[in-house]
C-alpha cells in the first residue's frame, strides 16, 4: 500500500468506471471534453479503475486505444499529476501504458493525506466479498505469474479469451442479486478499521452516493463514484469538502 505519496494540492478530481470502448463514441467524446475542460483546472486527476471496457495488454495499439493514450498524454503534459488505479476490467494495464500516458499507477488500496484528511482510494471490487466466485476469480487473475502467462499469448488469442469471459460474466450477472454485487457492510467496516478510519473513495458498484458509517464510535465518510454509461461525472475534493459534479 502506498501512503502519503503526493504533494499537497488545492483541488483534486476523482473518476472511475468510464468503460471506454469504440462502440460508445459519445461518452469518449465527453471524456475528451472533460480532459480539456473541467479537468484542466484540477491540480491532480485520479482514475480509480475501469477506464476501459476491457484491456488485453499494452500492445493492443488499436486506433481507439491510441486516441485515449494521446488524450491522456496531452493532459499529463500540461504538468497536471495523473494517477491510475486498476479496475476489474482493465487490470492488465502496465508500465508501458503508464509511460505512454504520463500516468502513475496506484496500488489498490492507496492511502493518502488529502488536505489534511486521511483518504483511502480503492476501485471497490474488494469490498464486494459476498460475491465469492468473483473474489476467487480476482485472486487468480491478479497473480503476477498468471498475468505473465496470459500476456505471453498472441494478442488475438487474448482478445478471444476475454470475449468469452465477458459473455460468461454477462450471463452470470443476470442470475446474481443486486445485493451480492454491492459492498458488504462488515467488509467496509473492517477496511475503515484497518486503515485508521479514513475517508473512503471508490467506484465499481455504479451506485453513486455519499455514505456515512459509524465504526467503533468513529464517524466515517464513503464516497461512491458514478459510472459513465449514460453521462460523465466527477468528484471534486478540496480543502473544504468533496462534491459530485455531473458533466
Amino acid at each position: 500500500m502506498q501512503s502519503s505519496l503526493l504533494n499537497p494540492v488545492t483541488q483534486s478530481f476523482f473518476i472511475s468506471d468510464l468503460h471506454l470502448c469504440p462502440t460508445r463514441p459519445a461518452i469518449t467524446g465527453v471524456f475528451f471534453d472533460f480532459l480539456r475542460g473541467p479537468a484542466a483546472q484540477a491540480d491532480a486527476l485520479y482514475i480509480l479503475g475501469d477506464l476501459f471496457e476491457y484491456w488485453a495488454g499494452d500492445d493492443d495499439d488499436t486506433p481507439f486505444n491510441q486516441s485515449i493514450v494521446a488524450a491522456l498524454k496531452e493532459y499529463s503534459g500540461r504538468g497536471i499529476p495523473l494517477y491510475l488505479m486498476h479496475g476489474n476490467r482493465d487490470f492488465l494495464i502496465g508500465e508501458q501504458f503508464a509511460a505512454a500516458t504520463g500516468a502513475k499507477l496506484l496500488q489498490d488500496p492507496t492511502l493518502l493525506d488529502l488536505y489534511g484528511i486521511p483518504t483511502l482510494l480503492l476501485h471497490g471490487d474488494t469490498l464486494c466479498t459476498d460475491d465469492v466466485k468473483y473474489i476467487a476469480f480476482r485472486t487468480k487473475v491478479r497473480d503476477p505469474a498468471y498475468q505473465q502467462q496470459f500476456l505471453a499469448q498472441p494478442l488475438a488469442a487474448r482478445k478471444q479469451i476475454i470475449a468469452g469471459l465477458r459473455a460468461e460474466n454477462a450471463g452470470e450477472k443476470q442470475q446474481k442479486s443486486e445485493t451480492i454485487m454491492d459492498v458488504v457492510a462488515a467488509t467496509v467496516d473492517a477496511v475503515f478499521r484497518r486503515h485508521g478510519y479514513p475517508r473512503m473513495i471508490h467506484g465499481h458498484t455504479h451506485r453513486p452516493a455519499l455514505h456515512h458509517h459509524a465504526v467503533d464510535d468513529k464517524s466515517c465518510e464513503r464516497w461512491v463514484l458514478a459510472d459513465w454509461y449514460d453521462r460523465g461525472s466527477y468528484l471534486l475534493c478540496d480543502a473544504g469538502d468533496c462534491r459530485s459534479i455531473a458533466l
